[in-house]
């Protein structure tokens, strides 16, 4: 079974040498997604709400173009710069996951990428394909 690198456009990791993710068989592995727009720039800082919807927003992109969705993801793991938005993390697994909810690491960091960003999100997901079978 061979990787198939996912690629969003725009890919605005790209610079930095790594993919956006990898597709293998049925399964996706995506990168971690920050609150980045299409020019690579970070959005709203010191906004953790609007940061953490754009990175939900990158996670759904890149899992898309990776024959996915958010409601297949069975793993995530979640970067914050401060634990004290972990109600807010809790209320948007609401909003961008449903039940039954993927498994789930959220750890606290001294600093993502860039100076700016205050939350990164990392998945792993099933396809449609292998959800829709699996259903």
């Amino acid at each position: 079974m061979k990787p198939q690198r996912i690629v969003t456009k725009p890919d605005p990791y790209e610079p930095f040498r790594l993919a956006q993710g990898y597709r293998v068989g049925e399964l996706l592995f995506i990168s971690g997604q920050a609150a980045y727009d299409d020019a690579g720039e970070i959005v709203a800082p010191g906004n953790f709400e609007a940061q953490a919807k754009q990175a939900f927003a990158n996670l759904e992109r890149a899992l898309r173009a990776g024959g996915s969705s958010l409601r297949n993801v069975v793993k995530v793991t979640i970067f914050v710069t401060d634990m004290a938005h972990f109600p807010k993390i809790v209320e948007l697994r609401g909003v961008y996951f449903s039940p039954p909810y993927p498994a789930d690491t959220i750890v606290a960091v001294s600093r993502l990428y860039h100076e700016d960003a205050l939350i990164e999100i990392e998945a792993i997901a099933v396809s449609d394909a292998a959800a829709e079978r699996d259903a």
